[in-house]
């Protein structure tokens, strides 16, 4: 796929609801021309994640990512495994997120919302096809972990293979609430795991959970998910309120009820119709060594003390699919996850809840920056200043995560394009006046190397506050033309990204408009008598025209 040249981007088919099963959803994938199947044996320790991860570092266009199903997985001592490994299935791009939806990108922030607002209960199914191979006991010391096609996400760096694309499930003791996190787990034995839990500003609700068993001095049961229906995997990267059950809220998503089926070993529901399922219980007092592990800020965790779990149990279905995300360095698919639902509602927030007016868009800044640190706000030319820097307070403050740099623009930047925001802030903002430095803030989820506890806001108002003169390029319609030539010449082919044509900001004048038409058409002299016309003394070149035309 890396070698081919770019496709048009691929539709992907509506239907009447998410599919509730993750091997239905490869196959709609595959249908939707968003899956690449690779056939030929390939090294889940050195290469799978390599090969995948092309996509993200190696210049394709987003729609040009696809998932990948590996079919024919080894490990570098030469085991063949029988279970094939997906990865990027969930969200490698907008369009991968939006099919496991069933929704198109447009529609996903309401969708959110209303799930949130209106969750529906799950119902307990009459089969569980996650149970259908139960490993338990000396066959799970035998062939537990060791025996599942786990990847090394960061070859050379990761110190074991990790459980990437989780749903960690926990269950409060005091009120009974499960919750559905997306933890990291790394292999430490056929029957142990070493499980990071404390992955947001104030603990994950498993990590809270953990706590409440550490005062108890009980095991905690966990039951770890590996592949099921896309609604369902989205709630555990998605931030809700820690005492709000995911999977009620992914029923809301899904339109209907998750069937779920009490685990095997621990007192969990699980979705009924997992692919694979990991049991077991967490150490209440005794902290393993964990790491390092390539992380979603970009970084590579090094190595803490945190949970371990003595796995009781492993269930699958006959023929499961094992899946993996690509986190790491952004973009990636963690990212991809991240982007798709909080722009959506960092735009509902501010133009809904706070009534900004003149808000035009959010963006949340991708490469490298993980999404969460840096936020533009695009605003329609004109908005009072005072509207701006409410939203830029508003954004910055509605997640304790997000929101370090927050930048104003106007709606004619592209946020995505690194030298029009640069320009942007070069001529539209004035560090003296514009810029605002905010202490004590946290500092989020990154590298802790040499990070200190306390961290500041910065907002920046790079909005255009007056007039300007055109951008000076050729106008959009002789810069379409040129483009039509240049591809019947056979010219390398081109990928233009705003601002690729001239247009007015405000400062001009319809005379000039004018002197263009007739520049083009070969006319210039008549601009010239009309200038020769007008010529005044005692001027000198700097004086503007307007100005002694107004007198």
């Amino acid at each position: 796929m890396l070698d081919q040249p770019a496709r048009t981007s691929p539709v992907a088919p509506r239907r009447d609801g998410p599919v509730l099963d993750f091997q239905e959803h490869l196959a709609a994938l595959e249908a939707a021309d968003l899956l690449v199947r690779v056939d030929r044996p390939i090294d889940k320790d050195t290469e799978l994640h390599p090969l995948v991860r092309w996509q993200f570092q190696g210049g394709l266009a987003e729609d040009q990512r696809r998932a990948f199903l590996f079919t024919n997985v080894v490990d570098a001592g030469g085991a063949r495994y029988d279970i094939p490994v997906a990865v990027g299935a969930l969200a490698a791009s907008p369009a991968i997120y939006a099919l496991g939806m069933g929704r198109p990108v447009e529609e996903i922030g309401d969708a959110w919302l209303q799930a949130v607002a209106k969750p529906i209960p799950p119902t307990r199914a009459s089969t569980a096809r996650c149970q259908e191979v139960v490993i338990t006991g000396a066959e799970l010391r035998r062939r537990g972990l060791k025996h599942l096609p786990v990847p090394i996400s960061t070859p050379g760096f990761d110190a074991a293979p990790y459980l990437t694309a989780t749903l960690c499930i926990t269950r409060d003791p005091e009120t009974g609430i499960q919750n559905m996190g997306t933890y990291r787990g790394a292999l430490k034995a056929n029957d142990r795991l070493g499980v990071r839990m404390a992955s947001r500003i104030g603990g994950a609700g498993g990590y809270l959970h953990w706590q409440k068993h550490r005062k108890l001095k009980t095991p905690m049961p966990c039951a770890i998910v590996v592949g099921c229906a896309p609604v369902i995997m989205f709630t555990g990267p998605q931030k809700l309120a820690i005492d709000q059950d995911e999977m009620a809220v992914a029923g809301g998503l899904a339109g209907a009820p998750i069937p779920i089926a009490k685990a095997v070993t621990v007192d969990l529901d699980v979705p009924a119709d997992a692919e694979i399922v990991i049991e077991g219980l967490i150490d209440p007092e005794l902290l393993e060594p964990e790491g390092p592990f390539g992380e979603s800020h970009g970084h590579v965790a090094l190595e803490d003390f945190n949970m371990s779990m003595q796995v009781t149990a492993i269930t699958m279905k006959r023929s499961p699919v094992f899946v993996s995300i690509v986190s790491q360095v952004t973009p990636s698919e963690s990212s991809v996850i991240k982007k798709v639902a909080y722009e959506p509602m960092f735009l509902t927030h501010l133009r809904d809840h706070l009534s900004i007016k003149g808000l035009r868009a959010v963006s949340l800044h991708e490469p490298l920056s993980n999404v969460r640190p840096v936020i533009f706000l695009k605003f329609a030319q004109g908005t009072p200043r005072t509207e701006v820097w409410r939203a830029l307070h508003g954004a910055a403050t509605l997640r304790a995560d997000c929101g370090k740099i927050c930048i104003a623009v106007s709606d004619d930047i592209d946020p995505t394009n690194t030298d029009a925001v640069l320009w942007s802030l070069a001529y539209r903002s004035n560090p003296a006046e514009d810029v605002h430095i905010a202490p004590h803030r946290s500092s989020g989820h990154g590298p802790k190397s040499g990070r200190r506890v306390s961290d500041a806001t910065m907002l920046v108002d790079a909005t255009l506050k007056q007039t300007f003169p055109p951008l000076a390029l050729p106008a959009r319609d002789y810069m379409l033309r040129a483009r039509t030539i240049w591809e019947e010449l056979g010219l390398p082919a081109l990928a233009p990204r705003p601002p690729w044509h001239g247009y007015s900001l405000g400062d001009w004048d319809a005379a000039w408009d004018e002197y263009a038409s007739r520049a083009v058409a070969g006319q210039w002299e008549a601009s010239g008598e009309n200038t020769y016309a007008r010529r005044r003394p005692g001027l000198i070149p700097e004086t503007p025209v307007r100005e002694v035309e107004k007198k």
